[in-house]
């Protein structure tokens, strides 16, 4: 060890001190050592001298280990204390230990004293250093969390704020597309072409306000209208291309039992599924369907959506909630539809399971929980 060790030792046996020191320097310790023998010594010299490690007798007539324990974890000092006493019992020891100090050696057993030191030294580095990596850890992440709401609010803002746009933009076309079907509808395709466009942007613009939401909004429980939600669900679809090219069959048992979860995000998991069924629909079959079954009880609710599309590749279905992925060149979407019907079942303490078959279909199924109060959600 290159570095001149700073020694305070509580003894008041003069002798002691110099079989203490004749041991550290038989071992190669560099040191200098200050001697105390009471309270008031002890005090000024912790706050004068700045000692590395503290070797403390156990019982002085004036003072005592205990106490010199004390003071230290008191001041919040995190310097090595090492007990080096004449006789102790298993039992008084376990109990220093436990009050703070680092170990304790035996003045008949001074050969431990330097590596008791040394190991002491190490650990106190080795717990300042893990409490500085956790304190800086605490702080970047508190960084991050600021970052991340930043992030959120300017998301949340700018989507926000570009729907009311395009709702304007959209009804500008459909102006121009009764003008011009007062003339010859030569620019209808055109006018087709820039709906499709708008109103795909603006689902894209509601997927990452859905997100937004879900991550920033709490949990707003109410008796849930179901009927309500599928009938708005269905008809903020009919724009979708194909809507009435997929029949749509709705069954619901046990609807008279009341239900209660966060209608927003019900419904926004609705819309995602049916639009999803409506735009994966297979053009090459005679008639496209979609099921949605929905059966529910005292405790949870079961729902069901079944379709005949275009199905998922089997290697493909396990990363389908994965944010951003798309299952096929052909979509249009920016891949967070599902990911987002993840996260909001996850927010409503549900599961959601998948089953596909390329070429033939794909099942959703998700469990919902009912609940009157909100204590199902106070770890969300």
């Amino acid at each position: 060890m290159d570095t001149v060790l700073r020694i305070l030792i509580i003894e008041d046996v003069q002798d002691d001190v110099i079989l203490i020191k004749h041991a550290l320097k038989k071992d190669g310790i560099q040191f200098e050592m200050v001697q105390v023998d009471s309270q008031e010594l002890f005090v000024n010299a912790l706050q004068e001298y700045g000692p590395h490690v503290i070797l403390s007798d156990h019982s002085l007539p004036q003072f005592n280990s205990m106490e010199a324990l004390k003071i230290c974890r008191k001041q919040g000092l995190n310097i090595p204390f090492i007990l080096v006493t004449g006789t102790m019992s298993e039992e008084f020891a376990v109990s220093c230990l436990k009050l703070g100090a680092d170990d304790y050696v035996l003045k008949l057993n001074l050969t431990r004293l330097s590596s008791a030191i040394v190991n002491a030294l190490k650990q106190k580095k080795a717990d300042s250093e893990r409490k500085e990596a956790e304190r800086a850890l605490q702080r970047q992440n508190k960084e991050l969390v600021k970052i991340n709401e930043e992030l959120d609010k300017f998301v949340y803002s700018v989507s926000h704020n570009l729907r009311a746009p395009l709702t304007s933009v959209l009804g500008l076309v459909n102006i121009g597309r009764l003008e011009d079907g007062k003339k010859d509808d030569s620019f209808q395709p055109l006018f087709d072409m820039m709906e499709k466009s708008i109103r795909k942007l603006d689902a894209t613009l509601k997927e990452i306000l859905d997100y937004s939401r879900n991550a920033r909004s709490d949990i707003n429980i109410e008796k849930v209208d179901l009927a309500s939600i599928i009938q708005i669900s269905l008809e903020s679809s009919e724009f979708i291309e194909g809507y009435d090219q997929v029949k749509k069959e709705i069954s619901v048992r046990n609807d008279e039992i009341a239900f209660y979860s966060d209608s927003h995000r019900l419904g926004a998991i609705f819309d995602d599924l049916i639009s999803n069924a409506i735009r994966y629909r297979d053009i090459y079959k005679t008639q496209s369907r979609l099921a949605i079954e929905v059966e529910i009880t005292e405790s949870t609710m079961h729902i069901f959506f079944k379709d005949n599309g275009v199905g998922i590749a089997e290697e493909l279905v396990p990363r389908i909630f994965e944010m951003f992925f798309r299952a096929t060149e052909k979509s249009e979407g920016a891949g967070l539809g599902l990911y987002i019907v993840m996260e909001m079942t996850k927010k409503l303490s549900g599961t959601i399971e998948v089953q596909s078959i390329f070429g033939e279909g794909t099942a959703f199924h998700l469990i919902i929980p009912n609940v009157i109060n909100k204590q199902i959600y106070d770890t969300q």
